[in-house]
């Protein structure tokens, strides 16, 4: 069985992934794009999983390239050249995959330079800030040559993983019914030009940092959402941050509910002015309940733990079982997530299979975020079929 689909148990994906490292030197040549926090994150995971070459990097903003070079500094052979241009990066013939890994606002163009290259692309999360550009991103990988990759990473976590292997893959709890979601964390860290502290740049707290957890909701449920409501706002966070002359637009709390077509039930859980990261998952079935946690800190010297539950008789895992990835994995950010989703992109362009989040369902995360947004707006139930068709958005079949 291929280790990169969800059916393997985490350990066992962990200990294959270890054990499956290689010379960094060698395999597909890569080619980043946008070197900031999350740029400079797969530089270092591209060094730790060996499997592939970080040939190039471009980034408009200079601090950004210049820590991204000193990410390189233990790697004097190894050292990627830098693009003066997005233009000399797309006509480099020595690159196999390119990773966009820019501020959300600006995926769309990146993406639609990009696609001229016919080469196999990954897209950080959010795909898009609107549905209409992620509609379109979809319509363009129904026909492209090279695979897209989307990176909702979360689904790589190991709590995530173990989840649903034994929601799906196992069948442990039956028919699912409901589905909860809970993140509590600190406020949002500076990035550059601290585009994650307005709505125009990032879609939105509910598109930014909420779509990975709306595939996952997505995932579980099996279905596509049919209605949306939410309540939330801002409390507590940037309430009196400005740059520039613009003040800070960006929500700190919500709560969301999804109806699903096939009658399922979700509900998620935001609060962003938390000392600690807390996540839970807890679907429930006809015949039992899974519930997966995480604890991180933003601290140093607090590692993260991850635990899953299977409440089902006579289940190995009823009482609860820690599923934290190895240190050497988890360090290497988003407790390990972001090494899983860079070795499923590295597979693909191995010629391997992973089960990796595709453009259609980076879509549908982005199609609850936005509707969630939406009705924080208006205080309204959002029906999607209306919602979309007034964006002059087509539903994918």
């Amino acid at each position: 069985m291929n280790p990169l689909f969800f059916s393997t148990p985490s350990r066992d994906l962990a200990a294959w992934a270890l054990n499956s490292r290689g010379d960094r030197c060698s395999g597909p040549n890569l080619a980043i794009i946008g070197v900031g926090m999350m740029g400079r994150e797969h530089l270092r995971v591209a060094a730790l999983l060996g499997r592939a070459r970080v040939r190039g990097i471009y980034d408009s903003n200079t601090d950004s390239i210049r820590l991204a070079q000193r990410e390189c500094a233990d790697q004097p052979k190894d050292v990627p050249r830098v693009y003066g241009s997005l233009e000399a990066a797309c006509a480099d013939t020595g690159v196999d995959g390119f990773m966009i890994c820019t501020p959300n606002a600006s995926h769309w163009a990146v993406f639609e330079r990009l696609v001229a290259t016919g080469k196999p692309l990954f897209i950080e999360k959010p795909m898009a800030t609107s549905l209409a550009d992620a509609r379109r991103m979809v319509a363009i990988a129904s026909d492209y040559p090279g695979l897209i990759q989307l990176g909702m990473q979360y689904r790589f976590k190991a709590q995530y993983i173990d989840a649903f292997h034994a929601i799906k893959a196992s069948r442990w709890i039956g028919s699912v019914r409901t589905v909860a979601m809970s993140e509590y964390r600190p406020p949002f860290l500076d990035k550059v030009g601290q585009w994650n502290k307005f709505n125009r740049y990032s879609g939105g707290t509910l598109v930014e940092k909420c779509c990975h957890y709306f595939d996952l909701m997505n995932m579980m449920a099996d279905s596509t959402p049919v209605k949306v409501y939410a309540q939330g706002g801002r409390a507590v966070n940037f309430l009196d941050f400005e740059l520039a002359g613009e003040r800070s637009d960006i929500d700190d709390h919500a709560f969301v509910c999804v109806t699903y077509g096939n009658g399922t039930l979700a509900n998620f859980t935001l609060n962003m002015f938390s000392q600690e990261l807390y996540e839970e998952l807890v679907v429930t079935g006809a015949e039992g309940r899974v519930v997966a946690s995480e604890h991180a800190s933003f601290r140093r010297g607090i590692p993260s733990t991850a635990h899953i539950k299977v409440e089902v008789a006579d289940h190995p895992a009823y009482r609860g079982l820690e599923v934290t990835y190895p240190d050497t994995i988890e360090r290497s950010g988003h407790s390990g997530a972001t090494f899983f989703e860079h070795l499923a992109f590295v597979t693909q362009l191995e010629g391997g299979g992973a089960d990796a989040a595709t453009p259609i369902q980076g879509f549908w995360s982005l199609v609850v975020a936005t509707a969630a947004q939406e009705s924080l707006a208006t205080g309204e139930v959002v029906f999607i079929d209306e919602f979309c068709a007034r964006q002059g958005v087509a539903l994918p079949a």
